[in-house]
């Protein structure tokens, strides 16, 4: 197996996806959240945390900086718990900046796969400041795409809980 190839590919699908979900989102709609239960992200918010998540998280394995001041490491029941409620995400103003802060979050991930070596990728162990599990940074960069392909999910049900027109191959960039 290639990591670089397969990091790649994984991420462009997710890009290509995602930013075809962006294309059916309403400016109209960024201050849309789902009804019942709570917690819940506004359109806004969610387009706004997925433009920072996976190229970001690439950047920090890579590179080690996280942009954060040090802290001691806790458990991930310890960080979930830290996040704060869904209210105080920020948001983007319009489609718009989300296209554009997507396009760099993901100019950001491809450089960051491009920058790494096979043997880093299968032999670097890491951790992440929400979690001191140690693993390589070919797993961690995997879960840092996972982590724009689940919020991709969720733009893909808020579009159809906002009776947008959506379907699978909506979902896998087809």
């Amino acid at each position: 197996m290639n990591w670089k190839k397969l990091l790649h590919r994984q991420a462009e699908d997710a890009y290509r996806a995602t930013e075809g979900l962006l294309r059916l989102v309403d400016d109209d709609k960024l201050g849309w959240k789902p009804e019942s239960g709570s917690n819940w992200l506004t359109t806004g918010q969610l387009l706004k945390h997925l433009t920072g998540a996976c190229g970001a998280m690439c950047r920090g394995f890579v590179t080690a900086d996280w942009g954060l001041p040090p802290e001691p490491s806790q458990d991930l029941e310890e960080a979930v718990d830290m996040l704060p409620p869904a209210e105080r995400f920020p948001a983007v103003g319009s489609v718009a900046e989300a296209e554009r802060e997507l396009a760099a979050d993901k100019r950001v991930a491809l450089e960051m796969i491009e920058r790494t070596d096979e043997k880093d990728l299968w032999e670097r162990r890491t951790s992440a400041p929400w979690d001191p599990t140690e693993r390589t940074l070919g797993e961690w960069l995997t879960e840092s795409i996972e982590h724009l392909v689940s919020h991709k999910a969720q733009l893909y049900y808020y579009l159809k809980l906002q009776g947008v027109d959506v379907n699978t191959g909506h979902l896998w960039g087809i």
